[in-house]
């Protein structure tokens, strides 16, 4: 069962450690910095949201986005949504919990992200 999901939970990790690693840095800080607004906060929910990542992997990205310029509310609603929700992950989990499920906690966690991203930002 390690094997079934150890292999496209790798792929996973791969193809976002490319992607992370083609975004020049100004192209984050543009869209997801403090002057970002609302389309900022929605555009950290969205791309949080493509797939599912480790903490040991997602930190050292909050990490370096807030050092970029990016707000509180930003990088809390992008690192939630990148920890809890996975839509390219959503066939695997299928598989493992059923469709009905998958999708169920994936709506369930995109909100309670949303949520936390705005509660941060009342705080800090």
């Amino acid at each position: 069962m390690f094997r079934n999901i150890a292999v496209p939970f790798l792929n996973v990790l791969i193809l976002v450690s490319i992607a992370l690693y083609l975004i020049p840095p100004g192209f984050i800080s543009k869209y997801l910095g403090a002057g970002s607004g609302i389309l900022g906060f929605i555009t950290a929910a969205l791309v949080g949201s493509i797939t599912l990542i480790p903490g040991f992997i997602s930190y050292p990205i909050a990490a370096s986005l807030l050092q970029q310029g990016a707000s509180y509310t930003v990088v809390a609603t992008f690192m939630t949504t990148l920890m809890m929700v996975g839509v390219v992950t959503l066939p695997l989990e299928s598989r493992f919990f059923g469709r009905r499920v998958a999708i169920l906690r994936n709506i369930l966690n995109f909100i309670a992200a949303i949520l936390i991203g705005l509660a941060v930002g009342m705080i800090l």
